[in-house]
């Protein structure tokens, strides 16, 4: 809560399960009943008895509905959604617009929780995800063996799609359970191997559940910083592994923070900030097009499609980017307008990381610490390699790398 709260609210948002108004406790249902207005999906205001009173089905965009609602204030308005309006729901979305004081939330169990007790799997040891209007491929950050997941479905044909996303992984053997209409008289759960799923069809209104089982040989990426080379397309213009690792660890990702990648070529560096922590955000800023379009594909491939993939050349395509709390400049950086610009974009305690490889961006960088301060860092890695019978060290171009934080 933002603070005390000094008027009563007057925007009331109440959660329903599947059995509708009789599942209701005494204060949820009066809220209604109270209600001058009431708001909702069609679904969602069929399961109250129309009286007369003003009813507002939800547009599309929302927005709109959002923007009608900000007119309303001062009337009883309550609206009716599914189970916890504040998971992936339409309370935490309304809460971006409405100050916490204005709202009151009356939630009903979950979907999680309701597939949490039919599977018999402890909520606070699964994964709860939603690709409902979001990209599928969102899967693939989480999918590890051992690891249980919960999804909330876009729609009937999620659990098919997902089973073929699992097989393309090495997953086939995953156990997938749709969880139809939890709590409702039209409950049903269908279970099979994600290799077995075939044409099983299920309600739209479904929640996945995955019981995650990799094959021998299968691709399993860790969430900690510096993925193996090979795990994106690239055309050579790749942050290495280990000075990837190193990168990361001096940008020092914070969970809802958000990172400018400046000449982000294959975008290794800001697919790997998302995939270090929650609520992550990335602006991958790449001014060719075709290593735009590769960045789109490694995004997708390694589970973190929220990417925001910004093509053009910077500085000029950093203007009505959201602030970020990281800058990283994987190139450009001998132009002095790109980091005075990034830098003059960060808060205070915001970090600044660029890396160089040649001499002209190695004076860019020593010039950088004596007007911001900072430390610079020499980085040097060799990688055995077969000489003859023999093996000796390669050396890797040396990098260069400044770090400093806004004051």
């Amino acid at each position: 809560m933002d603070g005390a709260r000094t008027v009563p609210p007057w925007l009331t948002v109440v959660g329903i399960g599947e059995d509708g108004t009789a599942g209701l406790s005494p204060i949820a249902r009066a809220a209604i009943d109270d209600a001058e207005i009431l708001v909702g999906g069609a679904r969602h205001l069929a399961m109250i008895p129309d009286d007369g009173r003003r009813r507002i089905a939800w547009a599309s965009p929302m927005e709109r509905t959002v923007a009608e609602l900000a007119s309303l204030a001062g009337k009883r308005v309550t609206i009716v959604a599914t189970g916890d309006p504040m998971w992936f729901g339409i309370g935490a979305t309304l809460r971006r617009t409405f100050a916490a004081d204005a709202m009151r939330v009356i939630p009903s169990p979950s979907a999680f929780s309701l597939a949490a007790a039919r599977m018999g799997w402890p909520i606070a040891d699964v994964e709860c995800l939603t690709v409902h209007g979001r990209p599928l491929e969102r899967i693939r950050a989480f999918a590890h063996p051992g690891r249980r997941l919960l999804v909330l479905s876009h729609d009937g044909a999620t659990p098919l799609r997902a089973a073929a996303m699992l097989n393309e992984m090495g997953f086939g053997a995953s156990t997938l359970t749709a969880l139809s209409h939890l709590g409702g008289t039209q409950e049903d759960i269908v279970s099979a191997p994600a290799a077995e799923w075939g044409n099983r069809t299920v309600a739209d209104l479904n929640t996945l559940a995955i019981a995650c089982v990799a094959a021998p040989g299968a691709k399993i990426f860790a969430r900690v910083p510096g993925l193996p080379d090979d795990a994106f397309r690239h055309d050579g213009q790749l942050t290495k592994r280990e000075v990837r690792a190193i990168t990361l660890a001096a940008l020092a990702p914070l969970p809802s923070e958000h990172l400018w990648d400046i000449g982000a070529g294959c975008g290794s560096i800001a697919i790997e900030w998302l995939r270090s922590g929650p609520a992550m955000r990335a602006s991958a800023v790449e001014q060719n097009t075709s290593r735009a379009a590769i960045i789109v594909e490694n995004a997708l491939a390694l589970g973190v499609p929220d990417l925001a993939v910004v093509q053009g050349p910077a500085p000029d395509a950093l203007a009505g980017l959201a602030r970020p709390d990281a800058v990283f400049i994987g190139g450009g950086i001998s132009n002095p307008k790109l980091l005075e610009t990034s830098w003059s974009a960060l808060p205070s305690g915001g970090r600044l990381v660029a890396n160089a490889v040649t001499l002209e961006g190695e004076g860019a960088l020593i010039a950088a610490r004596q007007t911001h301060g900072g430390d610079l860092v020499r980085l040097e890695v060799s990688h055995t390699e077969p000489i003859g019978r023999f093996t000796s060290w390669r050396p890797k171009l040396a990098v260069t790398q400044w770090r400093a934080v806004k004051p």
